[in-house]
């Protein structure tokens, strides 16, 4: 179980998490308890956040703002405790696990029947969106499909480079990425 100063690496920031941030930036700034670099800088930081830890660090010298006080403390908390619950809810979730593919080519993934991957849901366009190796890891990218193709919440666009542990949603179907598993091909 994580620790309660933990917080989990596969979460990322939400846009209100940045968003709230940028306001106690703002109020410190207004406040004068930053010059308006150090404000343009830590906002440019607050908004690339990847996750809580990076996000926290750009208000610790900041007085909690009045009126606001405690969001980041709470935010903090809520989000230390969310690995036991990730783990529990991945162990019995109810949304279909996706498998990173093997090798390096691209495989889209869409409603038509010659897809890699085949979604027989209104929702997915006939070509989606597209698997691309990149480097180490794999690139989500929407190819212009109508309902839009999401991993954690955000717009993958023209590319998010998406893990083990990511949530993706193409239109209305969900999915969690998962390493894919071990090859079999080795035995005769």
């Amino acid at each position: 179980m994580l620790g309660e100063d933990t917080i989990p690496p596969t979460v990322r920031v939400s846009d209100e998490d940045r968003e709230k941030a940028v306001d106690v930036l703002r109020q410190g700034a207004v406040l004068g308890q930053l010059s308006n670099d150090t404000f343009l800088q830590r906002v440019d930081v607050a908004l690339q956040a990847q996750n809580m830890d990076e996000l926290a660090a750009v208000l610790r010298d900041l007085p909690a703002p009045a009126g606001r006080g405690e969001w980041l403390v709470r935010s903090v908390r809520r989000w230390s405790g969310l690995g036991g619950r990730l783990r529990q809810a991945w162990s019995g979730s109810r949304i279909q696990a996706l498998p990173l593919p093997r090798g390096d080519r691209a495989f889209v993934i869409g409603r038509s029947p010659d897809c890699d991957l085949t979604l027989a849901n209104m929702t997915v366009s006939w070509r989606h969106a597209e698997l691309r190796p990149s480097q180490d890891d794999w690139l989500l990218v929407d190819l212009d499909s109508t309902n839009g193709t999401h991993v954690n919440g955000w717009r993958a666009g023209a590319g998010f480079h998406v893990r083990s542990g990511d949530s993706v949603r193409f239109g209305t179907v969900r999915f969690r990425i998962v390493d894919s598993p071990q090859s079999d091909q080795g035995t005769t």
